[in-house]
């Protein structure tokens, strides 16, 4: 059984987090922005498995709650990431972008 952290603890985690994420994300340059996006998506899914694995042990409704919440939140966020994604490697695709400059005549 796991031992509960204190409300006051838990408070300065998540500060503390908030400010780390912040700090990083701040530094890094706009180009680089979209390729650390697409590498991050797997963190968001251990994020997500995550959510499911406390949510599977949920006892009160609150908790329920929060981890369905959760669950809802990380899946979102897992597929916006992937779409997006998607929508980006294809504004770099190579081929599409020959094969739009050809006449249409193929000569």
């Amino acid at each position: 059984m796991t031992t509960p952290i204190d409300p006051v603890s838990a408070i300065l985690i998540t500060i503390l987090a908030a400010f780390t994420g912040y700090e990083v994300i701040s530094r890094i340059p706009s180009l680089l922005h979209t390729p650390l996006m697409s590498g991050s998506n797997f963190i968001h899914g251990v994020v997500l498995v995550g959510a499911m694995v406390i949510l599977g042990t949920a006892k009160t409704p609150a908790e329920q709650v929060i981890g369905f919440i959760a669950v809802v939140l990380g899946a979102a966020n897992v597929t916006g990431g992937y779409a997006v994604t998607e929508r980006i490697l294809q504004m770099f695709d190579r081929a599409k972008k020959a094969e739009q400059g050809k006449p249409k005549g193929g000569k």
